[in-house]
């Protein structure tokens, strides 16, 4: 009995723990989703991104059997809005649209066996230095968001001067760098409410008017545009949703996994398929309920190392953002500047698979470096996975290593160039 005890206590925790560690995700998402341009709502965005958290987090526990998380990515959320939304000016509606479609894919995938054919195709260059791009895109808007990096005639951006929000900002982000460097997990949530609480105390934000509400069902619930989002033109952004989201997820459960030692004789992850199923069925309801698509969180290891080994950690995690549907009037007052660290943070983060790139010869280094530096330079992902992967393949062709181009990888080439075409040729207008 009191083995049982045990193992129930330390689940319990473990569930806790995970919570923590991601809840940073419940103020951010929704501030990233509703950034200027946008036209999404914070309620709106909150509601969905507590509510998605919530189901598929419990769907992880109750299907897979195994202490993972869900809930709206970083860097998917940040595609989604500053890269389609504002960046394409694609209607949010109509972004909504392309992510239930990519994720109709995605789900394809996950069931058959399409999805290994897709991994294997493309070299691991190629994928870590799509990770690292979308870190560094996403480092370039939290700066940008801070208002550390602004506009300049003539070199483009600049830096600014440091006024007290700007200080505030990056005392946030030594805040969570102390804290995430120790391994606690509540670095990022703390270090965006000390930054808040300050900002309310020196009178730079105002305390809010009511601290709970409703939630809200209006805003983005089923609001998407399924019609308007199947263009010809938008079949790179879905592909590009595509794999975004599917390599994202990939690394996710590969790291837990093998972290965990949740793998098999072979050193696969344990579960594979299951959990890519359930992160491709987050992804389509994320779009029905109107935010940027939910997938497995790398933060799960946290509660892995508190000692959660099955799903219950996973439910009790879901359960804990329930009460988080309320708290609308509280996130709506917490400034840019408070949540901007963590965006550079994760950012950062993510750009620890340079690590992973090796290359020596040109055809290897340009298009890793145009995958890299093109999606922060035209504040768009799809440029730079389009770009990659077009020069990779023709450079292969020019230097005589055509047998190293998958039947997979040339029809991706082909899809990726015609939608370059498209895009960007004269002809075509």
């Amino acid at each position: 009995m009191n083995s049982k005890k045990k193992h129930l206590s330390k689940e319990v925790i473990a569930g806790l723990t995970t919570f923590f560690t991601m809840s940073y995700i419940v103020i951010v998402n929704p501030q990233v989703m509703s950034s200027s341009g946008t036209g999404m709502s914070v309620a709106g965005s909150l509601t969905a991104t507590v509510l998605i958290s919530f189901l598929m987090t419990l769907l992880a526990g109750l299907y897979i059997k195994l202490p993972y998380a869900l809930a709206p990515g970083m860097g998917l959320n940040v595609f989604i809005a500053y890269s389609l939304i504002i960046g394409e000016k694609i209607p949010w509606p109509t972004a909504l649209g392309l992510i239930f479609w990519s994720s109709i894919l995605f789900i394809l995938v996950s069931i058959f066996p399409i999805r290994q054919k897709i991994v294997e195709a493309l070299p691991n260059n190629m994928k870590h230095a799509m990770s690292c791009g979308i870190g560094l895109f996403l480092a370039f808007i939290g700066l940008k968001n801070l208002g550390l990096i602004v506009a300049h005639p003539a070199t483009f951006v600049t830096l600014a001067d440091i006024n007290f929000t700007i200080a505030l900002g990056l005392f946030g982000f030594i805040i969570a760098f102390y804290l995430f460097n120790k391994n606690k997990p509540y670095a990022f949530l703390l270090s965006i409410l000390v930054v808040t609480i300050i900002a309310m105390f020196t009178k730079e934000i105002e305390f809010p008017k009511e601290w709970l509400a409703l939630p809200d069902f209006d805003s983005h619930f089923f609001k998407l545009d399924l019609i308007g989002s199947l263009k010809w033109s938008f079949i790179p952004v879905i592909i590009a949703i595509f794999m975004t989201n599917l390599f994202d997820s990939i690394s996710s459960i590969i790291g837990l996994s093998t972290s965990a030692g949740f793998v098999d004789d072979k050193g696969n992850p344990q579960k594979l398929k299951e959990t890519l199923v359930v992160d491709s069925i987050a992804s389509l309801f994320s779009s029905l309920f109107g935010t940027a698509p939910a997938t497995v969180y790398i933060e799960s290891s946290a509660g892995i190392q508190a000692g959660g080994k099955t799903g219950l950690s996973s439910i009790v995690t879901a359960f804990c953002f329930l009460p988080c549907l309320f708290l609308a009037p509280l996130i709506t007052v917490v400034p840019a500047y408070a949540t901007t660290p963590v965006l550079i943070l994760v950012g950062i983060l993510m750009c620890k698979t340079l690590k992973n790139i090796h290359a020596t010869q040109l055809d290897d280094i340009i298009p890793v470096f145009l995958t890299i530096i093109l999606m922060p330079l035209t504040f768009s992902i799809t440029q730079g996975v389009l770009w990659g992967i077009v020069s990779y393949v023709l450079l292969k062709i020019l230097v005589g290593k055509i047998k190293v181009i998958s039947p997979v990888l040339w029809i991706l080439a082909i899809i990726c160039s015609l939608a370059l075409i498209s895009e960007h040729s004269t002809l075509f207008k």
